[in-house]
């Protein structure tokens, strides 16, 4: 098992991440000049709102302290590759959740470690000792920012080449997630039985609460319809393999994928099937406001 976790993990996350860094361009930072207030509120959900209510939901419900921990530091993850294809189906703003989710996981290198030092000292008391935020830092460094810096680079100077392997990178970071996801479960399923009726209904109602948060900070802040769509589909899609990842690095289980784990790869799988739901829905309701063809 220790391979699993020195070995596979890492290299899961570093395709996961090298994956979207194909999808990237200069161009895509541009919207931090041209759509500031847009851009600063979807940044807002994701970098303040959404670990807010995770530690919140996490304080309120009957978790364990391990799983409580693993619920904050999945809020703490950008969001997944897969928020800019719900918002392209949902016609929603991608331009807008792309910049959003680029910033977002560059600024994780610095914020993650130390907001997650912080859940570990409050949830896990003296155990959090153990964190090393150096440590975690440099090597988010080497398996978030490397890869898809990369990945751009390879994007602009090769863009026929990025191109040409895109579509074959993604997939295996698809396969690569679903095993990961399976794995963690499959180590850690009493937890996971035991905890069920308590963990489950906390990674939806998560879920639930920041996809209505995405939509509520839009509307007071009077942003249209599409950008509404985007900042809260890029809130609720996590990229769980980043949490599952974190999880193994935050306290030393000898090898042994964490605990802390388990509800990144339960969120993993259930926000899926919301996502789809509220994808649908903004998308009948973008088709149904469009003007009638002459």
């Amino acid at each position: 098992m220790d391979i699993f976790v020195t070995v596979f993990l890492p290299l899961t996350l570093f395709v996961i991440m090298f994956s979207l860094g194909l999808g990237l361009v200069v161009s895509d930072f541009r919207r931090i000049i041209t759509h500031p207030k847009a851009f600063a509120v979807g940044l807002f959900s994701q970098m303040v709102m959404l670990p807010l209510i995770g530690f919140l939901l996490a304080r309120s419900l009957n978790l364990s302290p391990e799983l409580a921990l693993g619920l904050v530091i999945l809020t703490l993850c950008p969001g997944g590759a897969t928020a800019n294809i719900f918002t392209r189906l949902a016609h929603g703003d991608v331009a807008l959740s792309i910049s959003v989710m680029s910033v977002s996981t560059l600024l994780c290198v610095v914020t993650m470690p130390l907001l997650a030092q912080m859940a570990a000292g409050h949830f896990l008391g003296v155990e959090a000792e153990h964190v090393d935020v150096t440590g975690l830092s440099l090597s988010m460094l080497g398996l978030a920012v490397l890869p898809v810096s990369g990945a751009m680079a390879i994007r602009h100077f090769a863009p026929a080449f990025a191109i040409a392997i895109d579509r074959a990178v993604a997939r295996l970071a698809l396969a690569l997630v679903i095993g990961v996801i399976g794995v963690v479960l499959a180590i850690n399923w009493n937890m996971f039985i035991e905890n069920l009726p308590v963990l489950g209904p906390s990674v939806i109602t998560l879920n639930a609460l920041v996809l209505a948060g995405g939509l509520v900070l839009a509307w007071l802040f009077s942003l249209d319809e599409g950008q509404a769509t985007a900042i809260s589909l890029e809130t609720g899609i996590k990229n769980g393999a980043l949490g599952v990842t974190v999880g193994s690095m935050i306290v030393n289980h000898g090898g042994e994928v964490s605990p802390i784990s388990v509800p990144s790869g339960v969120y993993g799988i259930t926000m899926y099937g919301m996502c789809v739901a509220f994808m649908l829905w903004r998308r009948n309701r973008a088709e149904a406001g469009r003007p009638a063809a002459a």
